[in-house]
């Protein structure tokens, strides 16, 4: 309909009604946009993990006796190690990397090489001094070394446990000779029986053993000679690793020239399931894909890994996870130390710490990695653990529709119930082939999630750029309106909100 008159006869038209229904409007915008606005900023603003209290701590001792043929580790074989600098240096990257994370406790320490049992006991006591220092290490905390055999006699042993070592790792691989000589190894069957039975006894319930399996020429019999063999001799706690052939070893070169036959992929599968089932008759409880326990007697410092705790790395090479709250940084940050130790040792005398690499993780590597870890283990990731990783996506939000999961569900390989998500007995022996559809369903999900986000904030830009729009009107307005002494007249700011009305048959505004 065509105007008549002018402004100031049209503005004298609002009825009081009208007035009122735009009174309600202007009210209207001013409780949403604050409400919109917040919104926004929860949606654009990183979130950091929750802050951390606690961390456990691993030191590593770079020096070894030997080279083992299979080994790729940080370590080095050196013809005098200067072993007072290098507990000077350890100790001060402790003093700087505790502080950096502002952890008040720590829940763990663990002593790991290259063959940390060559080091003096008075230098593990001192490392341990200082962390207590810097931090509270509790009383009964686990403080676990590990040791070979060569380097570990019965006084030495004792001397670990008066420096407050209270767990031992012990690296038998093998009770071949055979197997050890090809592994490189310098231990006999006999020393490593020898230096298990002095750990038990100074250690009781706190001893581990590392065993190896799926070696060049083993069998599924000889594997299961070497369990009955040793089972009646260990403590409480049994770790088995399949062999990993390591390009840049001397086993990975002799294997792959065709002068070492390896044990099929069958079989190795049924070395592994044998053992399971042996350790299991024994007592033993699976708590992680490699990892069996009786009378509680679980790593507590590799929970801490598993369950996607921080962690501290201290020396040549090591790795770390935390949040490094003393730089000012709300990420977590995986950081590794400088790998040679003489190029280390001067990096943490000139600046207090040897951190070569840095890298901030994203929600999402945070959430790949609690997945990768925590199915590792028998209890799985509870809903609960989950939502303190991702606040916003819950386990049935990222798996719950899954056809692929949902597959995995029915092949009893995977169980997602009102506990979390965890793998079968069956399925902790093919997680490798799970994680392939786990990790590709979390990322698909993050990205759609990415995409929704990314439509309601150019959404949000919109309504911020509409009402922008409109306060410079209801400026232009109120200058005409002083200018021709006019009142009543529509307030332009609200002209995005009253068509929003008008399209739902609210009432119009004047003239229109």
């Amino acid at each position: 309909m065509a105007r008549h008159g002018s402004w100031a006869e049209e503005a004298s038209l609002c009825s009081a009604e009208q007035a009122r229904k735009m009174d309600t409007l202007q009210n209207l915008r001013a409780r949403i946009l604050p409400a919109l606005r917040r919104v926004h900023r929860n949606l654009t603003r990183r979130r950091p993990l929750a802050p951390e209290n606690q961390a456990a701590l691993y030191i590593h001792w770079p020096y070894c006796e030997k080279r083992c043929s299979y080994c790729n580790f940080n370590k080095y074989i050196p013809r005098r190690i200067d072993e007072p600098k290098m507990r000077d240096c350890l100790i001060q990257e402790a003093r700087t990397l505790i502080q950096l994370s502002q952890v008040q406790r720590i829940s763990s320490v663990f002593f790991g090489g290259g063959t940390p049992s060559m080091a003096s006991p008075l230098t593990v006591g001192d490392i341990l001094d200082t962390i207590s220092q810097c931090a509270h290490l509790a009383e009964g905390s686990e403080v676990t070394l590990e040791a070979n055999p060569t380097s570990a006699d019965a006084s030495r042993l004792a001397e670990f446990r008066r420096a407050g070592v209270n767990r031992l790792s012990v690296g038998v691989q093998s009770l071949h000779d055979a197997d050890l000589e090809l592994l490189g190894r310098n231990h006999t069957a006999s020393e490593a029986l020898r230096t298990l039975e002095e750990a038990k006894r100074l250690f009781p319930g706190h001893t581990s053993v590392d065993l190896i399996f799926g070696l060049p020429g083993q069998t599924v019999p000889s594997w299961v000679q070497s369990l009955q063999k040793l089972l009646p001799l260990c403590d409480d706690h049994v770790s088995l690793y399949q062999l990993t052939l390591e390009r840049g070893t001397s086993l990975f070169k002799q294997v792959h020239q065709g002068d070492l036959p390896m044990p099929d992929v069958d079989a190795v599968a049924e070395m592994y399931d044998c053992a399971r089932h042996m350790l299991r008759d024994a007592g033993f409880s699976q708590y992680e894909v490699s990892n069996f326990a009786r009378n509680g007697a679980l790593s507590a410092h590799n929970l801490s890994y598993w369950q996607g705790s921080q962690y501290i790395g201290l020396g040549p090479g090591a790795h770390g996870r935390f949040v490094p709250w003393g730089d000012a940084k709300i990420q977590r940050e995986a950081r590794i130390q400088t790998l040679e130790p003489d190029i280390w040792m001067k990096e943490v005398l000139a600046f207090g710490h040897g951190t070569r690499k840095r890298t901030a993780l994203s929600e999402l590597d945070v959430l790949e990695e609690v997945l990768m870890l925590g199915l590792r283990t028998d209890i799985g990731i509870s809903h609960q653990h989950w939502l303190r990783f991702s606040p916003t996506s819950s386990l049935w939000d990222v798996f719950g529709e899954s056809e692929e999961v949902k597959e995995l569900k029915e092949q009893d390989l995977l169980f997602l119930d009102h506990r979390g998500l965890r793998c079968s007995w069956k399925g902790l022996a093919v997680l490798d082939t799970l994680l392939l559809t786990l990790l590709s369903q979390l990322q698909q999900a993050w990205a759609e999630r990415e995409e929704r986000f990314f439509n309601r904030n150019t959404e949000f830009m919109a309504m911020c750029r509409l009402n922008e729009a409109g306060h410079r009107g209801r400026g232009r307005l109120e200058g005409r309106k002083r200018k021709k002494g006019s009142h009543g007249d529509e307030d332009a700011g609200t002209w995005f909100l009253a068509g929003a009305v008008r399209d739902r048959g609210g009432g119009g505004l004047p003239g229109k």
